[in-house]
This record gives C-alpha cells, structure tokens and sequence, in this order.
C-alpha cells in the first residue's frame, strides 16, 4: 500500500483547507491512520489520529481547529483545517498503523501548508 498526501497550499490566517491522504489499496480504509506535521527546524509532531474503529485524537493545539476522516469507498483519510494559524505552517506526512501495533510503518509524501499573518 502507497499512501499519496495531496491539499497544501498558501492561506491567509482564518482560512481553511483539507488535505487528502489517498491509499493504493482498498485496505487501507481498515487501517488506524494519523496525521504529523513538521514545522522548519523542529521535530515532526503528531496531531491527529483516526483508529479503524472511527475514534479520533487530537493534540491540544489543533483540537477543535482540524477534523480528521475517512471516506472508505475512496481510499482516503482528510484532514479539515479551519481557523488556520501562522504557527501550523508545516509539512503535513499522513501515515498508517498496517498491524495494529500503535507503529506508524506507512508513510505518505508531505504536503507544504504556509499559512501567512
């Protein structure tokens, strides 16, 4: 399974957008699924997840800013982000739990998410 991360772009503070996380397999909507970022110069960071069972988690910085959901007959995890910030200016990586173990083995490519003041 492939995963294919789509949706970057600029936006103003207080806009929105969605990203897309395509699978190359129809497994891949029985998978948990998460998304990370990673800001310039710091660690990827976890920010929301979606478990196979549809329980979502959020880190405190997104939580009620960004929707994460899957569309099983498309093969694809979103992620809605509203009320967009400068600070979520990042690389968005989607990724997937394959084996139920809690490990991330299947990565997308990042998509740039600028987000100017």
């Amino acid at each position: 399974v492939q995963l294919q991360a789509s949706g970057g772009g600029l936006v103003q503070a207080g806009g929105s957008l969605t990203l897309s996380c395509a699978g190359s397999r129809r497994t891949f909507s029985t998978y948990a699924a998460a998304w990370f970022r990673q800001a310039p110069g710091k660690d990827r960071q976890f920010i929301a997840t979606l478990s196979s069972g549809g329980s979502t988690y959020y880190v405190d910085s997104v939580k009620g800013r960004f929707t994460i959901s899957r569309d099983s007959a498309k093969n694809t995890v979103y992620l809605q982000m509203n009320s967009l910030k400068p600070e979520d200016t990042a690389v968005y990586y989607c990724a997937a739990d394959r084996w139920g173990t809690g490990e991330w083995d299947l990565w997308g490519q990042g998509t740039l998410v600028t987000v100017s003041s």
